[in-house]
């Protein structure tokens, strides 16, 4: 599990780090602001990022999203009883799966339409979500005290 927890915490760290880098006017993986939109959000008619607060905020989210693995697992230190941890493993596994399912509906593939995120959501970014959802979930399981 220990692999597990240090496995989320790698990949939600990078994904941190692009919210970070997006908010301080970063563009990759587009050309310019409009590409770069267009890749990583995708919304009807996007033509710019979304603004720094709302990338630093996703990103502040993110960073405790994080820590939660390895919190779970003894790692950082935390005030919550390991019951709360495990609950809230759990309840964070349910945002990422709801998210990578969304991306399958028509609804979702009304409101993100732009290319390339429509297609790089279903390649990459959805099944990301469902892969880190199915770990959250796991560990939280596994960890509900006896």
């Amino acid at each position: 599990m220990i692999v597990l927890a240090f496995a989320l915490s790698a990949v939600l760290i990078a994904i941190t780090s692009l919210h970070v880098y997006w908010g301080i006017g970063g563009i990759w993986p587009g050309t310019d602001a409009a590409s770069c939109a267009r890749t990583v959000v995708g919304a009807k008619g996007v033509q710019e990022m979304p603004t720094p607060f709302a990338c630093f905020a996703v990103a502040a989210c993110l960073v405790l999203v994080t820590l939660w693995p390895l919190a779970l697992m003894g790692i950082f230190a935390t005030p919550f009883p390991q019951g709360g941890l495990a609950g809230a493993a759990v309840l964070i596994a349910m945002v990422f799966i709801g998210r990578g399912l969304v991306a399958f509906t028509p609804w979702w593939r009304r409101l993100t339409p732009e290319q390339p995120f429509a297609r790089l959501d279903r390649l990459y970014y959805s099944p990301l979500c469902l892969l880190i959802g199915a770990g959250f979930a796991i560990l939280g399981v596994s960890q509900f005290p006896a």
